[in-house]
C-alpha cells in the first residue's frame, strides 16, 4: 500500500489569483487554506451531482502536475524536500507562458495549453529528474495499480524507471476541473466551464511557481504547505 504522508510537486497559481478562485469553486476545496468551498450556482444547474463530478480532482486540490504524488524515500526528510524545492526553484531558467484553454482531455475536462511548448515539457522533465531521489523504490503492488496492462510500452518504461507513466514525452500540462465524463455529460458542462473561464479574462498564463502539497492519510485532501516563485533567466 503506498505510504503516508505523500508529497506532490505541483504548479499552483497563487492564493490569491483569479484562477485559484475559479478552481477551488468549481472543486469545492483550497488547497492553500484547507477549506470546503460553497460550488457556484451555475455549476450545479448544469449537474445537480457536482459534488460527485469533481470528487476525483477535490482531493488533490487544483493544480498542474509537475512532480507526480510519493511518499517519501527511506532517510528523507520534509525539511530536506522543501530544501530541494527551494534550491530548484532558485535555478534560473526560462519561464513557461501558455495560453490557457478549457477542454477535454483522456475523458475529463481540464485548463489546457492551446499549444505544447517546449519551456513547459522541460519544467516538467527537470522536477522529474531532480526530485526522483525522494522518491522510494516503486513496489510491485504500487506498479500493479498503475494497471501497466493498459500502458504503451513507452509509458511501462517510464513507469519502471521514474515511478509514474505520464513524464517526458508523455507529460501533457493540466489542471483538471471534472472526473471523467462520458460525451453526452461532457458536452454541456465543458460549455459552462468554458463560460466561465472566460470571465477570467485569462489570455496567457506564467508557469512561473511550485507548490509543495502534502496529504496526511488516505481521507485527506492535498494542502499547500509551501510555494516558491522561479528565478527567470536574466
Amino acid at each position: 500500500m503506498t505510504g503516508f504522508p505523500r508529497y506532490a510537486i505541483y504548479f499552483a497559481a497563487g492564493a490569491d489569483n483569479a484562477l485559484s478562485r475559479f478552481g477551488a469553486e468549481l472543486l469545492g476545496y483550497d488547497a492553500y487554506t484547507g477549506d470546503e468551498v460553497p460550488f457556484p450556482g451555475d455549476a450545479l444547474r448544469v449537474a445537480a451531482d457536482w459534488h460527485d463530478v469533481t470528487a476525483d480532482p477535490r482531493k488533490y486540490g487544483f493544480h498542474g502536475t509537475l512532480k507526480a504524488p510519493m511518499a517519501l524515500a527511506s532517510g528523507k526528510t520534509e525539511a530536506e524536500l522543501v530544501a530541494a524545492c527551494a534550491t530548484f526553484a532558485g535555478k534560473a531558467r526560462p519561464i513557461p507562458v501558455i495560453r490557457p484553454i478549457v477542454d477535454s482531455i483522456s475523458g475529463f475536462i481540464a485548463v489546457i495549453p492551446a499549444e505544447p511548448g517546449d519551456a513547459l515539457q522541460q519544467l516538467a522533465a527537470d522536477c522529474t529528474r531532480d526530485f526522483d531521489c525522494f522518491r522510494p523504490i516503486l513496489t510491485a503492488e504500487d506498479r500493479a495499480r498503475r494497471r501497466p496492462e493498459k500502458l504503451s510500452e513507452r509509458q511501462r518504461e517510464h513507469l519502471d524507471r521514474w515511478g509514474y507513466p505520464y513524464v517526458m514525452e508523455e507529460f501533457r500540462f493540466h489542471m483538471t476541473l471534472t472526473g471523467r465524463l462520458d460525451a453526452e455529460r461532457r458536452g454541456p458542462i465543458l460549455e459552462m466551464l468554458r463560460a466561465r473561464f472566460a470571465g477570467l479574462g485569462l489570455d496567457t498564463l506564467e508557469i512561473d511557481r511550485i507548490a509543495l502539497f502534502k496529504q496526511d492519510d488516505a481521507k485527506a485532501c492535498f494542502r499547500i504547505i509551501s510555494e516558491w516563485t522561479l528565478a527567470p533567466v536574466s
